[in-house]
């Protein structure tokens, strides 16, 4: 069907009518509404309407995963409670987490918004604003696009981005990890150099060096130098669902994150002392909590044994199963890629903080 893409000029709304499915479409019948008073029209792309049904309530439930305009990752989840319906969105970085408020238009369009906080001045008492930032999306009950507005820091404008995807399938039933059969073993580290293993942000600076047998990441801040951006490395193979060990060692105050397939994220922070939540030591970042806090003092070596099978993830930290075979719906934060079918590489989390890695080990399952 049809969605709403919002053009901003000074003094000037102006709505125009876009079809999603086709981004871009000339010499066609161009309909627009202006809202306020008419100035002369710039940088406002004109589409032809769509004749389609409008789309059901049916084609927007379920969970998307889909590629952001300028290379990022997000997920929205779309379920239908007793009398409302409620949603779960991942925009690019961050966590996932619950919408402000999600409602079907008559015209087929599914309407996201999501509010955050801005604080504006200084002095004793700051101005503080919510900030509405919304989606509005189309589907054919297999892919979702659209586009999501976020109002420009400063009040004058808004910022559009494009997303499509597909939906995802349920996740199956959790696997019966005891009748996997694995590969070859792989030794993802040498202990020597950086052999096998590529920062992803080519203009960013490398943070990580081998010492040892240590995969160290000195990503430290120098107080009144300007900041150094660290990358994030990832290994140049690429992998399908595996079992890998690893030991890691993070520093009082750190953080860092080993990425499977390029798409979840298990958290690696310096939690110790806390109660077991979903951003804490051993998490799949903000989507599985860990059931139990194994996580030991800052500045020791501990072990992960993590095993992705079949969109179910294991967590052994420490000896202790903290995550046992639960499913994971979707990309966390700072995905690689959207399909969570592809195979993909182990990731390490390198502009957080400084931290350690050795003995990694990745086991493929071949069945």
């Amino acid at each position: 069907m049809l969605n709403k893409y919002i053009c901003w000029q000074p003094m000037v709304w102006i709505r125009i009518t876009i079809n999603l499915k086709f981004k871009i479409m000339r010499s066609t019948i161009f309909s627009f509404v202006v809202i306020a008073a008419l100035l002369p029209l710039t940088a406002c792309e004109q589409v032809a309407e769509n004749d389609a049904e409008p789309a059901g309530l049916e084609d927007f439930l379920g969970h998307w995963s889909f590629d952001i305009d300028g290379g990022w990752v997000g997920w929205l989840g779309v379920t239908q409670e007793d009398n409302y319906l409620d949603a779960e969105l991942l925009w690019k970085w961050g966590s996932v987490t619950p919408v402000a408020n999600v409602f079907l238009t008559g015209d087929g369009v599914l309407h996201v918004t999501r509010t955050s906080r801005r604080q504006r001045g200084t002095g004793n008492e700051p101005r503080v604003h919510m900030i509405t930032s919304w989606m509005e999306a189309e589907s054919d009950g297999e892919t979702i696009s659209g586009y999501f507005l976020e109002p420009r820091g400063d009040g004058m404008g808004v910022d559009s981005t494009w997303f499509e995807g597909p939906r995802l399938p349920e996740v199956p039933p959790a696997p019966d990890l005891d009748a996997l059969e694995y590969g070859e073993p792989v030794e993802l580290f040498n202990g020597r150099d950086l052999t096998g293993w590529e920062l992803i942000e080519e203009n960013r600076v490398n943070g990580f060096r081998a010492v040892n047998g240590v995969l160290y990441n000195d990503a430290k801040q120098t107080p009144g130098e300007p900041a150094v951006s660290y990358g994030n490395l990832r290994t140049i193979d690429e992998f399908e669902d595996f079992n890998l060990t690893l030991d890691v060692n993070i520093p009082q105050g750190s953080n860092s994150g080993v990425y499977l397939r390029g798409i979840y994220e298990i958290q690696v922070l310096d939690s110790y002392g806390r109660e077991p939540n979903d951003h804490n030591m051993g998490a799949v970042y903000s989507r599985i909590t860990p059931s139990e806090a194994a996580e030991r003092p800052a500045g020791e070596w501990q072990t992960m044994d993590i095993t992705l099978a079949d969109r179910h993830v294991t967590v052994i930290l420490n000896g202790v199963k903290i995550i046992d075979n639960e499913p994971v719906y979707g990309p966390t934060g700072g995905a690689l890629q959207s399909d969570v079918f592809a195979p993909g590489p182990i990731f390490l989390q390198g502009d957080h903080g400084p931290v350690s890695f050795r003995n990694m080990v990745l086991t493929p399952i071949i069945n």
